[in-house]
């Protein structure tokens, strides 16, 4: 049986590094995206063609409060919010769960399981800093999207699937996306 990972993409600049994470999660895993409405607009933006070329995935809005994945009984494995803003970092530190994206980041503390929010925003502030630690308290596992040099990326893409090389890592999803330190 497949696991069941969830990726949440929120408005912070970035929404690359979610679909290319979710590109690679489709490929053996049971998706399930959740997209906030300031991604929406980012994805306006930054990428227009959206998740639309992406198959086997479920996608829902952040207002789908009654979806599936907003019950703990659901059983979802992990959660990765990539990119995860500022704003959406502030709320799981002080536990709103007023949207889906928040309900199931309250499910994953609440139950133990892996959070990762991949951290798409600089410089922190002290409040941003705060926020991170409290959370990393509690397990959840802190990445800010900060690409590795040392394998000498060529272009772009090469940085992204270094960023999305280590997410894969800390779920232990075996991949090559990245050339390894020897």
């Amino acid at each position: 049986m497949n696991k069941k990972i969830v990726v949440a993409i929120t408005g912070a600049s970035g929404v690359v590094y979610g679909i290319r994470l979710v590109e690679e999660l489709s490929k053996s895993r049971d998706v399930y995206v959740v997209v906030s409405n300031a991604a929406k607009k980012v994805f306006q933006y930054e990428y227009p063609e959206g998740l639309r070329k992406i198959k086997n995935i479920k996608i829902y809005s952040e207002n789908d409060i009654d979806a599936p994945i907003a019950s703990s009984s659901f059983c979802v494995d992990a959660m990765v919010i990539c990119p995860c803003s500022m704003n959406t970092l502030a709320a799981i530190s002080i536990g709103l769960s007023d949207n889906l994206i928040r309900r199931v980041a309250d499910i994953m503390i609440k139950e133990g399981k892996k959070l990762i929010l991949v951290l798409r925003e600089m410089p922190f502030s002290q409040i941003h800093l705060e926020n991170m630690l409290k959370l990393s308290k509690l397990g959840v596992v802190i990445m800010p999207a900060c690409p590795g040099f040392y394998h000498k990326p060529k272009k772009i893409e090469d940085m992204i699937n270094f960023v999305i090389g280590k997410i894969l890592d800390r779920l232990a999803i075996k991949n090559n996306l990245y050339k390894r330190w020897k």
